[in-house]
């Protein structure tokens, strides 16, 4: 059987300082064949450059502001039955993508999957505020775009990533895959390592508006689909 192709979307916004590493990381899979695509947000660093110094990226421009609007300007540039995600700052374990693509050929049923990570501080950086130190090193449970690997058929259901959103767009879209039905698996294997820095928004911005969004959308949508029993 052979392997289906897998596009790999990487948004980047003035990442030059770790993107080398990240797309290392994309291209040591022990996968292929691979559809790499960074969306730039315009960056003015040397993102653009190092990003076309790698063989096989396609580097296009992003439409619309935010994160949400790169990855969504990445799904429609796509063309793989499969998508994954990657960050700018991030780690993929050279197997990511064969044991997770590999699981789905063999569980036809499961829209998406994601896996475990482990976090990493950057050295010579302090941790950033509101960030659990006993969370560093250890594997945890990952339920991030950058460990999902999802079909492309979800987005027919789910749709596109909202860009009313600033941060957590991931949240409202893997709440949204949910009550739509769609089925999920967790991997129990490390397939990512997360660096934690300086300039993580997951950390140095507030997410708790975006976060109550995302489960007011959540609610309404429940509250809105009629049940079966009716």
């Amino acid at each position: 059987m052979s392997n289906p192709a897998v596009s790999v979307i990487l948004p980047v916004l003035n990442g030059e300082r770790f993107l080398s590493q990240a797309l290392e990381s994309i291209f040591q899979q022990k996968y292929d064949p691979l559809e790499v695509i960074v969306v730039d947000g315009q960056s003015t660093d040397r993102s653009a450059a190092i990003a076309q110094s790698f063989e096989g990226v396609r580097l296009i421009p992003q439409r619309g502001d935010g994160v949400a609007a790169a990855r969504n300007t990445g799904i429609e540039a796509s063309s793989a039955s499969l998508i994954a995600f990657h960050a700018s700052d991030d780690i993929w374990t050279p197997d990511k993508l064969r044991v997770q693509v590999g699981y789905m050929q063999e569980h036809p049923e499961v829209d998406y999957s994601v896996a475990h990570m482990i976090n990493f501080l950057e050295p010579g950086y302090p941790a950033p505020p509101g960030f659990k130190m006993e969370q560093l090193d250890i594997p945890i449970v990952s339920r991030t775009l950058e460990t999902l690997v999802v079909r492309r058929s979800a987005f027919d259901v789910v749709g596109l990533f909202t860009t009313e959103l600033a941060l957590a767009q991931d949240v409202d879209w893997f709440l949204h895959a949910k009550d739509c039905g769609l089925t999920m698996a967790i991997l129990p294997e490390v397939l990512l390592l997360r660096r934690i820095h300086d300039r993580n928004d997951t950390f140095t911005k507030d997410m708790n508006s975006d976060l109550l969004k995302a489960l007011h959308n959540s609610v309404r949508r429940q509250r809105d689909t009629p049940s079966s029993s009716s």
